[in-house]
């Protein structure tokens, strides 16, 4: 092995490892994943959305979504209800103690991303992407079905899903 490969492997590991405490930091400390945080922000917006839409927005399967919401029901964080017009609809809307959750959750990892990402110049973005799309097509995950949530259950998730095929 190449000194230059041990040094990609090392900085891939540690971005792995920094996702993986940042989800265990956040679920420790504010008691909900990344991506029920992440409902909770789009709740905090709106009065009430639709599940379709929270898929729309994080990318996730409709499966994830189901049980995303259903554990933030079972706390009482979130409440649901069908569609008075069309009972295919779901709505979600926010309780009191996803408030508390939400209030109470240190930052995620993505805004710390997103925030220096885009402090970069368009050439640094432009690099940074192209990078991270070779080395996803080095490892055969470019076509893996991902969202931008950085969380390493999801991450869990996704790869019992692909090695279920």
């Amino acid at each position: 092995m190449s000194q230059r490969s041990k040094e990609a492997l090392i900085a891939l590991r540690r971005i792995q490892r920094k996702i993986e405490q940042s989800s265990r930091r956040l679920a420790e400390n504010g008691g909900v994943t990344p991506s029920q945080l992440k409902v909770l922000q789009l709740l905090s917006e709106y009065p009430e959305i639709s599940v379709g839409w929270i898929g729309e927005q994080t990318q996730l399967k409709n499966a994830t979504i189901t049980s995303l919401i259903d554990k933030l029901v079972e706390r009482r964080m979130v409440s649901r209800r069908k569609c008075d017009t069309d009972r295919r609809r779901v709505w979600i809307r926010m309780e009191p103690a996803g408030k508390e959750a939400l209030d109470n959750a240190p930052n995620l990892l993505q805004e710390k991303f997103e925030t220096r990402f885009d402090e970069l110049e368009d050439w640094q973005k432009s690099m940074v992407v192209a990078s991270l799309q070779l080395v996803s097509k080095m490892l055969d995950a470019d076509k893996i079905d991902a969202t931008t949530i950085l969380d390493s259950d999801l991450i869990d998730a996704y790869n019992h899903e692909d090695s279920q095929k």
